[in-house]
């Protein structure tokens, strides 16, 4: 049996988490180490998230700029669902990868969060970032405060910016959920599963209502994924295609599965995008 991780300033999910990697074969630090892309340097930013939630008709001339004439209500709708998309997964799931290994991160902090101008690759990858510094907050504290910071976003992106609810809280819960999506084909599926759906119920927001991590197979090897209850939209745009964990494809999967076996119909799923 794996001895309890006992490392100093870990919180309880996080030692949880922990003790199921080693189960697993697994050391929590080097696979957080692994997931955890760096930073890149300093950029620049075109307005923060501060600036947008006070004034969101700022993404939407953002959208419009970088958009084609021709683009459609539609369209605007899924390159902002997209951009929301990003922010949980390149602030918000770096920031919960650093409190499961270090056992404390920042707040994504609406003020140090930036929005970057497109790249000439694409326009919604890799978008959102949070400059360096702020308080270090426990993992009680970071539950607490981050359930309540992403329940706050939300009304300007649900009802100015026009993405749905499914949307948004998935989203976030991709972004919370990221310690495990990193492990998804590796630890003990069950398990992780129930692991991953307890830590997001912690945070007192809806994430959970729109994410079920459920077991799976993929060519004859069980994995848990995280299967959305809403759609970001991305396959609208002409860079888009379907994500791995699309509500979309939710129906189908989740009439694939079975009490005995429970089977999804076979694919490849990549965390995230």
């Amino acid at each position: 049996m794996a001895e309890p991780d006992r490392t100093p300033g870990v919180g309880p999910w996080a030692r949880e988490y922990s003790l199921l990697l080693r189960r697993s074969g697994l050391d929590r630090e080097l696979v957080l180490n692994e997931t955890l892309q760096p930073s890149g340097g300093a950029r620049s930013g075109l307005f923060s998230l501060a600036q947008c939630l006070e004034q969101p008709s700022l993404l939407l001339s953002q959208v419009g700029i970088e958009s084609s004439d021709n683009a459609g209500p539609r369209a605007v709708r899924a390159f902002v669902s997209v951009l929301q998309q990003d922010l949980a997964l390149s602030v918000v799931a770096p920031l919960t990868l650093r409190l499961f290994r270090d056992g404390h991160a920042p707040l994504p902090d609406p003020k140090r969060i930036f929005l970057a101008p497109a790249d000439e690759q694409t326009q919604t990858a890799s978008r959102w970032f949070q400059v360096p510094g702020g308080e270090q907050v426990d993992e009680e504290t970071f539950v607490r405060s981050a359930g309540a910071l992403t329940a706050e976003w939300y009304p300007a992106f649900r009802r100015q910016l026009g993405v749905s609810p499914g949307a948004y809280w998935s989203s976030i819960g991709l972004g919370l959920g990221a310690p495990f999506s990193a492990v998804w084909n590796r630890a003990e599926p069950q398990a992780l599963c129930l692991l991953a759906q307890g830590w997001l119920k912690q945070f007192q927001n809806d994430a959970n209502q729109f994410i079920d991590w459920i077991p799976a197979v993929f060519g004859g090897q069980t994995t848990a994924i995280p299967q959305r209850k809403g759609c970001c939209l991305k396959y609208l745009l002409p860079e888009g295609g379907y994500c791995g964990t699309c509500g979309v494809h939710r129906k189908e999967r989740l009439a694939a599965l079975t009490p005995q076996r429970r089977t999804t119909a076979p694919g490849q799923w990549q965390p995230g995008r």
